[in-house]
């Protein structure tokens, strides 16, 4: 196995913090779009909720092959600092140029695109942050990336709300904002150019024939993981489903703000209760609370409900995103970590289309409340399965 010493694990530690804060500036960039756009595809554009569903489920999903591409290389060649710059670099192109475009073709191709920057800095980064910590305080390192690329995803939203208001009369709002969420992106390369390291392996054997074998506890965990995504549809329907309850264009970056910061909040403190407590207990508190909050959507009435709903959704955020992958990084030995974060990465996208696409269908055919029933059974019976897993096996966690 290819090691390194724990005094090159800690000449790297600082990693963390500036991929952590390269992050922030990614999330500001995402999160200035993500509150608006559905409104902007449904309202300006006049797209279906099905359609909507259909495009950010299937460029989600398309995208996520090319994680599993990243993770390959990210192992092969060990050059996780330049594959992650050129992910961030087709995301600088594809968000502003929403704004040049009204055609649902071309925003689907934009969408797309967007999906395949994401889809490849994803893995090389977390095998980044897996790299350049030690197994013993791992939940508490993909925490702080978490949190500071969460925490951009408050500031983004914030900032969203400061230009709508200052563009409450302008009829090219939309298309201001798509140009300005480049801005973040640039400041984001500039970190990734200037302050990520690149963490060298010793004894490379790169001209080893690779092989996808990877630990069967691994494809288990990956199982009841696609269980649960089933009924994990885009994000883009809480957002419409907090209009349809009635909470204004203006409020609505103001409560995904809210989420994001319950979630930047409790990533840290959540991730190193994982290092406590184990990975697992602390995911099935999170299946859990996004089983209450999706009923709560479901059921939801009135605006208030929806600000307390987006919080206490925070949660589920914080106990699932960086510690699922600080549990693959603990099952999975380092060299194979790349490719493991690459097909984990893949599996969970691809599955964003049938689940959004369910979603969509459920909202047009059946009612808005349907699709959050829906989720929250899927939670339900993944996090039975996950305790089943759990009481039958104890993966062996890896340096």
């Amino acid at each position: 196995m290819q090691k390194r010493s724990v005094h090159e694990k800690n000449k790297y530690g600082n990693n963390t913090f500036f991929i952590g804060l390269l992050s922030f500036f990614g999330g500001i960039s995402q999160d200035i779009i993500i509150p608006i756009l559905p409104l902007y595809l449904s309202s300006v554009l006049h797209l279906d909720k099905s359609f909507i569903g259909l495009t950010e489920g299937l460029v989600t999903s398309s995208a996520s092959i090319f994680k599993v591409v990243s993770g390959y290389l990210s192992d092969r060649l060990h050059k996780n600092k330049a594959i992650v710059f050129f992910g961030y670099f087709l995301s600088m192109v594809g968000r502003p140029l929403l704004a040049l475009t009204s055609s649902a073709g071309a925003i689907l191709f934009l969408r797309f695109l967007d999906g395949i920057g994401k889809g490849i800095k994803d893995s090389p980064k977390d095998a980044l942050i897996a790299d350049s910590t030690k197994k013993e305080s791992r939940g508490r390192g993909f925490g702080i990336v978490r949190a500071l690329d969460t925490l951009g995803s408050v500031v983004g939203p914030l900032l969203l709300f400061a230009l709508l208001y200052l563009l409450h009369n302008n009829q090219l709002k939309y298309h201001y904002i798509f140009f300005i969420a480049a801005i973040p992106l640039v400041i984001t390369l500039s970190i990734i150019v200037l302050f990520v390291r690149e963490v060298p392996w010793v004894n490379k054997r790169s001209t080893e024939k690779i092989s996808f074998s990877l630990p069967k506890h691994f494809y288990y965990f990956l199982a009841i993981v696609v269980l649960f995504s089933l009924g994990n549809s885009s994000d883009t329907f809480l957002i419409l489903r907090a209009q349809n309850v009635g909470v204004g264009l203006l409020a609505i970056p103001l409560v995904y703000a809210l989420f994001n910061f319950i979630y930047a909040s409790a990533s840290i403190p959540l991730g190193s209760l994982s290092d406590k407590i184990g990975r697992e207990k602390v995911i099935l508190i999170g299946w859990i609370s996004y089983a209450i909050a999706y009923l709560g959507f479901g059921f939801a009435k009135h605006g208030y409900q929806i600000w307390l709903l987006f919080a206490f959704y925070g949660i589920y955020y914080a106990t699932t995103e960086g510690v699922a992958k600080a549990f693959v990084a603990d099952i999975v030995v380092p060299e194979y970590r790349g490719r493991a974060y690459g097909v984990y990465n893949a599996v969970v996208g691809l599955v964003t289309l049938p689940a959004s696409l369910i979603a969509g269908l459920l909202w047009d055919k059946v009612n808005p409340a349907a699709p959050f029933m829906f989720g929250a059974l899927m939670a339900t019976i993944a996090a039975v399965v996950l305790v089943v897993f759990t009481r039958l096996y104890r993966p062996r966690a890896l340096a």
